[in-house]
């Protein structure tokens, strides 16, 4: 709730506030109304202080509510229902404006013979760009880009690739056309969008990841740079290419136990293709020329895709592990999750923060055009203090050690009930930081 009692939230991507309602200039806040319509509903309320949160006297409240809802009938098309009501706030009457999300997108404000449409991009109201208006104009007909009929003939294209790996991870035959009806990837007898993006041709311009080893910390000329790459076509195709760059771009560090030798690479695997994946079926492929970027440094890898957040927000303000599962292109999900290569959940974002120990959680960031995932190299480097694990898990370990210093991994992980990954990720840990080691067969504390 945004509010509770006398208790408001700050400013948010579906909270506004507005000191007293400016009836004879209302474009800013009718902005607002437009943006939280066109994106996931919000309320504005109006006689609070932004900063102070404290209530400021609205002198005609009855006045304020019908001419309000009258300026949002004349400026706002189409027609929109929204909710007036007060809130008691330290004995003053604030005016809260519920404006749900829009089932007719997009919602413009008109004034002066223009009409603008705006979404929320974290705590403000923007101006609808090109891409963002094409997406709601679609939302609108309830249709989504990748449903769209790309005017394609099935018969001009082939999917050798993607018959092949559905049968091999699924066990599966795939039946033409019927299968691919049902996929959504061909309707009325022509290709949709989706099923084009399986093509074994480059049937969709802007299916294209480009790939760079920059030498350093920061990018430079391309000349400059150690490895580089241009991927084109099938989304199945450059999942495995984008793969194959980063692990040839990538090194394994490891070290010998009593059962043998555990490796250390530079980037979880499992990270790596979660991230890749929601790259390639989450972007915007409705921004022209545009392509997904994979940027390898010396300490990272950055994985920059076209769009940011489907429904606007900035993952940037949002937990993680709370984020809900908003799909710009539901039906490559769907076909993606068919094939295996991820789950309906939603739970891309936290899979892949999982993959790497306490302190050197992956970073996510989106704007209006882009969605930026940054992947730690854990061997890069001096470990930073942040590596240290997880505090009291790394003195379990120390103690088992100091008890059994023979103890293999299987003892470790069945003594204090690890999964073998999660012992990996801060025996990892430790080794790095110099706390533990290995001497003679036998482990050591330092």
């Amino acid at each position: 709730m945004i509010v509770r009692g006398n208790v408001f939230a700050t400013k948010s991507a579906d909270c506004e506030f507005e000191s007293v309602p400016d009836l004879n200039k209302p474009g800013i806040w009718l902005e607002t109304v437009s943006a939280f319509a066109n994106g996931l509903g919000g309320s504005l309320f109006f006689g609070i202080d932004d900063a102070t949160h404290d209530p400021i006297r609205i002198d005609d409240i009855q006045g304020a509510t019908d001419k309000i809802s009258e300026l949002i009938r004349a400026h706002i098309e189409p027609a929109l229902s929204v909710r007036l009501s007060t809130v008691d706030v330290k004995g003053e009457s604030v005016l809260r404006l519920d404006v749900p999300s829009g089932v007719y997108t997009p919602y413009y404000y008109s004034a002066d013979g223009n009409k603008m449409a705006f979404y929320r991009l974290g705590s403000e109201s923007v101006q609808c760009p090109a891409n963002i208006m094409n997406e709601l104009i679609l939302k609108g007909s309830h249709q989504t880009f990748d449903s769209l009929d790309s005017g394609l003939d099935p018969s001009d294209y082939s999917f050798t690739l993607f018959d092949a790996t559905y049968r091999e991870r699924t066990g599966k035959q795939i039946e033409r056309p019927g299968d691919y009806v049902s996929f959504g990837m061909q309707s009325g007898g022509r290709l949709t969008f989706a099923g084009a993006l399986f093509a074994d041709q480059h049937a969709v311009y802007q299916s294209r990841v480009f790939c760079t080893r920059w030498n350093g910390l920061e990018k430079t000329s391309v000349f400059e740079a150690i490895d580089d790459a241009e991927y084109e076509g099938n989304a199945i195709k450059l999942l495995g290419d984008a793969i194959g760059f980063v692990r040839h771009n990538s090194s394994v560090k490891w070290f010998k136990t009593a059962e043998g030798r555990v490796d250390l690479p530079d980037y979880p695997q499992a990270a790596v293709r979660e991230a890749l994946v929601n790259a390639i079926v989450h972007r915007d492929y409705m921004i022209r020329g545009s392509e997904i970027h994979v940027d390898m440094y010396d300490d990272r890898l950055e994985i920059v895709s076209p769009g940011g957040m489907a429904d606007g927000r900035r993952i940037q303000d949002i937990d993680v592990f709370k984020v809900s599962s908003v799909r710009r292109n539901p039906v490559v999900c769907d076909v993606f999750q068919r094939l295996g290569f991820m789950e309906r959940r939603g739970s891309g974002l936290r899979k892949i923060v999982e993959q790497y120990p306490p302190g050197r959680a992956p970073s996510f960031e989106s704007t209006g055009q882009a969605f930026i995932a940054t992947l730690w190299n854990l061997n890069a480097g001096p470990a930073p203090a942040a590596r240290g694990g997880d505090a009291k898990i790394g003195r379990a370990i120390k103690g088992e050690i100091m008890r059994n210093p023979e103890a293999t991994c299987g003892d470790l992980s069945a003594k204090l009930s690890l999964s073998r990954g999660a012992l990996s990720r801060e025996m990892r840990a430790l080794v790095e930081s110099g706390a533990i080691g290995r001497a003679g067969g036998r482990w050591e504390l330092k």
